[in-house]
């Protein structure tokens, strides 16, 4: 089945960056590889991201629209309707998602896991507004969510159209590279269903207006309400006065908001946006994009780890390479095994896969030296993940630089390590980065290494959508 990928991609830092004062054009500029032919993840991240700018002067805004969602008396339980963020669905979740219910948004978000093109899914969307699965608000809105377990809220924020700014504004901030495979790939899908179809999810610091009006809404009885099957309950609430709308903005303009989750999606909003401008569009509804704002003072995130499973590495052979820079402990027992890795300090890894359980700790100073880029910082350099990058995978384990070469398993260090034996691998558990080291580093401008962060909880896809012609979408 043919997925978008979510494998991890590796490259090793190249040359200076090319010239980045305009955007690139997206037919061009999105390769199907990352060849000498076409853009490199930081050169193309670079220009997708408008790291030189020119500065726009806009700040941080969230947009009131149309929101569409699903009608429950026509499509169904909201539970069985909605989903997780599409890169987290693997092939036997996206078949239980098919097999559970007609309407869920899998065949909008994931139409070739049915075996159906983005065109149509692109009908199917518009089908289902027609039929009245769907339905378009009658007027914008701000949108609260929340994911709560039992009766703590977990996470609560701001549902809107978010304002596309170039990273030189220093508004919007990115802290991980991007790849143009995927990006070609959700350009292809948001073209062909002229909409938003799930939320990218940012993080900010409030506390003000915004943080308020959003509590108070969330205190009245949610427009949705369900039970999901990973173990949160989903709430979502509606804003439609327009005096809220007008302080929300006034609070939110002199922020600052660091994308979570969702970096492939927000280059392609850009990368939408950069086409209908290079067409003559001028401004339009594709200078926004939707996205989850959450205040991280009110809602901190949760932060966890992205662990690695390499199927073509033996764990003899990655823990015998290993011990050229790192201290290795054995260890019988997983749960004991983790807990030391909770526990180390400084750069740290536990490599499974085989009988035994290994932990890496204390590398060579001298051999991280020799392996981490010159042009990072020190604090980039010490990065659990960094090190990985640069000093296991690249100088000692020497692993080919293709997608298929690293899988990635999120937050689960059993599953990463059942899915390496499975396949006579090495799986490699991480501690989750600081949100302070992340945060600092994309305050300076630079990116963690490609899946360092696991931001949670993630929003639920399927609760509300965005549709860039809600008028034309309604038909005569």
């Amino acid at each position: 089945m043919d997925l978008p990928s979510d494998h991890y991609d590796r490259t090793r830092r190249g040359a200076g960056r090319l010239p980045v004062n305009t955007m690139p054009s997206v037919d061009d500029d999105l390769p199907s590889g990352l060849g000498p032919a076409g853009l490199g993840p930081e050169e193309f991240s670079a220009r997708i991201f408008g790291t030189a700018g020119p500065r726009t002067g806009a700040g941080l805004a969230l947009a009131p629209f149309r929101g569409v969602r699903f009608v429950p008396a026509v499509a169904g339980d909201p539970a069985a309707v909605t989903m997780p963020p599409y890169d987290l669905i693997d092939e036997a979740a996206a078949l239980r998602l098919l097999a559970g219910g007609g309407h869920n948004i899998v065949r909008l978000n994931l139409p070739r896991a049915a075996g159906e093109s983005y065109a149509a899914a692109g009908d199917r969307l518009r089908r289902w507004l027609a039929e009245g699965a769907l339905a378009i608000d009658p007027e914008p809105a701000l949108y609260v969510y929340e994911a709560a377990r039992g009766g703590t809220v977990l996470q609560r924020g701001l549902i809107g159209g978010l304002g596309l700014r170039a990273e030189a504004d220093g508004v919007v901030l990115p802290h991980e590279n991007v790849f143009p495979g995927p990006v070609r790939d959700r350009l292809a899908l948001m073209t062909a269903a002229n909409a938003n179809l799930e939320p990218i999810f940012l993080v900010y610091e409030g506390g003000e207006d915004a943080a308020r009006i959003v509590d108070d809404a969330a205190s009245s009885a949610p427009l949705m309400e369900f039970d999901a099957d990973d173990g949160l309950t989903h709430r979502l609430w509606r804003i439609t006065d327009p005096s809220l709308h007008t302080q929300v903005a006034a609070d939110l303009r002199d922020k600052q908001a660091l994308i979570a989750d969702g970096h492939h999606r927000y280059a392609t909003y850009r990368a939408l946006q950069a086409r209908h401008h290079a067409a003559g569009d001028g401004p339009g509804p594709w200078d926004e994009g939707l996205a989850l704002l959450v205040d991280s003072t009110r809602y901190p995130p949760h932060l966890g780890a992205i662990h690695r499973v390499l199927p073509g590495l033996r764990p003899d052979d990655a823990v015998e390479r290993a011990r050229k820079a790192f201290r290795v402990t054995d260890f019988s027992d997983e749960g004991s095994a983790v807990e030391a890795l909770t526990n180390a300090d400084g750069p740290a890894f536990l490599l499974g896969g085989g009988d035994t359980l290994h932990l890496l700790t204390d590398p060579v100073e001298d051999a991280i030296a020799r392996c981490r880029p010159s042009e990072h910082s020190r604090r980039w350099c010490r990065l659990d993940t960094a090190v990985l990058d640069y000093l296991l995978i690249g100088a000692l384990w020497d692993v080919p630089e293709n997608e298929n070469a690293i899988e990635v398993v999120h937050d689960d260090p059993s599953a990463a390590i059942d899915r390496a034996r499975r396949s006579g691998g090495t799986a490699v558990v991480l501690n989750p980065l600081k949100v302070e080291d992340v945060l600092a580093v994309a305050g300076e401008g630079e990116r963690v290494p490609r899946k360092s962060t696991s931001f949670g909880p993630k929003p639920r896809t399927g609760l509300v959508l965005r549709l860039l012609d809600p008028d034309a979408s309604e038909g005569p």
